[in-house]
Parts: C-alpha cells; sequence; structure tokens
C-alpha cells in the first residue's frame, strides 16, 4: 500500500511540474529563434520523413547573421532610436517572424504611427497566435487608443497563454491600471 501511494504522491508531482512549466515556456524573450528555412519542395508524409539534416555552414552563418540583426534592432528600441530601429529589422528581410512584426509594431507605436502599428501587431499574430509579448504590446496599443475592453481581452490572451504571473500580463494590467509607466 505504501508503495502505491508513494507512485501516486510522484505522478501528482509530475503532472504538477509539467503543467507549471507550460506556461513559462510560451513567454518570449529577447532573443528570437533563427528563422525557419521553407522547404524547396513538399514534405514527405510524416510516415517516410527521415530525420532533419544538419545546418550547413551557410545555414548557420545565416542564423547567426538574422540573431547579430535581431539584436542590433533590440538594442535601438532600448536605446529609445525606433526609426533606426525599425530599419534594421526591416533589413533582416524576415517581416513575418512574430519577434520582428512586434518589435517594428512597438517602434511604430512609440512613434505615434498607429496604423502602422496596428499593422504590424496583427502580422505577428497571424505568424504566432500564441506570441504573448505582441498581446501585450498589442494591448497597450488599445490602452493608448483609450479601448480598454478590447485591452482586457488581449489581458486574457496572455492570461491563457503564460498565466497571470508573467512580465506580459503583469505588465498590460499595471499598464490598464495606471500603475506601469510604458
Amino acid at each position: 500500500m505504501k508503495m502505491s501511494r508513494v507512485a501516486l504522491m510522484a505522478g501528482v508531482a509530475a503532472v504538477s511540474f509539467s503543467l507549471a512549466l507550460g506556461p513559462v515556456a510560451a513567454v518570449g524573450t529577447n532573443d528570437p529563434p533563427p528563422p525557419v528555412q521553407q522547404p524547396a519542395s513538399k514534405p514527405e508524409p510524416k510516415a517516410k520523413q527521415a530525420k532533419p539534416a544538419k545546418k550547413t555552414k551557410k545555414e548557420k552563418r545565416t542564423d547567426q547573421q538574422f540573431l547579430d540583426g535581431y539584436r542590433v534592432g533590440f538594442n535601438l528600441i532600448q536605446a529609445e532610436k525606433y526609426e533606426e530601429a525599425i530599419t534594421a529589422f526591416r533589413a533582416l528581410k524576415q517581416d513575418d517572424h512574430p519577434d520582428v512584426a512586434n518589435y517594428i509594431g512597438y517602434a511604430s507605436r512609440k512613434l505615434g504611427r498607429y496604423g502602422d502599428a496596428q499593422a504590424w501587431y496583427e502580422r505577428a499574430l497571424a505568424a504566432d497566435p500564441k506570441h504573448a509579448r505582441t498581446w501585450q504590446y498589442y494591448g497597450m496599443w488599445h490602452v493608448e487608443q483609450g479601448n480598454m475592453l478590447k485591452a482586457k481581452d488581449h489581458l486574457a490572451h496572455i492570461r491563457s497563454i503564460c498565466g497571470e504571473t508573467c512580465k506580459e500580463f503583469t505588465d498590460l494590467k499595471g499598464a490598464m491600471e495606471g500603475t506601469v509607466v510604458y
């Protein structure tokens, strides 16, 4: 009887741990994943697919160039050089990457180009509907527009992605309450 009780407790702990990690894994980072290389031909059916091939030196260099260029754009955002940041992100030629589109939207919003910002946020969400940081920044866009109901909807999306303790949730909630300056 004791052995099954221990096994039951271990199982409950494992499930609890995996549920707790789920939201953490969804939160964005300052370094995005490298761009996805599109296959040249139709993929084979799942049963016949081979293991993914190792990246060539050229692909590794391209991924590194993307990350280096992304960091330049991100640092320009941090320095509040929004026009230069937009130029840096556009130079990556990865406009459909959710992190890139999100930061172009952010920079556009900071420059007061609300129509452009909205288009970029929507582009980022089309690429990744669970991109918590885009939901946060788009929610802040709505706060600036005075549309608190829509911002509340975005807050609910963030809650479903990463819970109520992630930075994206707490920052948007704070902006809605007027306790966080962004």
